[in-house]
């Protein structure tokens, strides 16, 4: 039995132990309950869905995308390709906790515009201070849904400065 289907918040994952096989059909495991067959995934009555791509919605690319970084080369530059990160996979059954808003303090929601490929794009945050965790949503051009763009530990160089500077110039409302 996987016991990683039992962990709660703010347990984390137990990957480590596992082989490669055994971690990835786990992480499906909690993939798949908490995001990919939940009815319910939703935040604050907005539906969340992945990105498409191609004009197709994969679940395999999202769950790739929130157990992976980008992998830079020496001089820091995107390569293009993504690696395993055990920072983000063994907290991935955190995303439901914090997308249902169950944890009371130390969290901050915001929206913010950011700057991607020259264009601003409205971007919600929630924000754990506590444990350091960052989920990203991107609204909808309807306004009616959200796209899950990324969930991360802020483990990188950098990483907590950059989301509190988010937080000083954040929008006045929640989009």
């Amino acid at each position: 039995m996987d016991f990683n289907i039992l962990k709660v918040y703010p347990d984390l994952l137990d990957l480590a132990s596992l082989t490669v096989y055994q971690r990835n059909i786990s992480l499906k495991d909690i993939f798949r309950r908490d995001i990919e067959e939940n009815p319910n995934f939703n935040f604050r009555t907005k539906c969340i869905r992945p990105i498409k791509k191609e004009g197709k919605v994969s679940m395999e690319i999202l769950l790739h995308h929130l157990t992976t970084k980008e992998d830079k080369d020496e001089k820091g530059k995107k390569t293009g390709s993504r690696s395993f990160e055990m920072a983000r996979s063994r907290r991935l059954h955190w995303i439901k906790y914090h997308i249902e808003e169950q944890k009371a303090k130390n969290r901050d929601v915001f929206s913010y515009l950011d700057r991607v490929n020259g264009k601003s794009i409205i971007r919600t945050y929630l924000y754990d201070l506590e444990k350091e965790y960052v989920i990203i949503l991107e609204p909808q051009r309807s306004g009616l849904d959200y796209y899950l763009l990324t969930a991360y530990h802020l483990n990188e160089p950098g990483g907590k400065n950059q989301i509190e500077n988010k937080r000083k110039k954040k929008l006045p409302a929640i989009y």
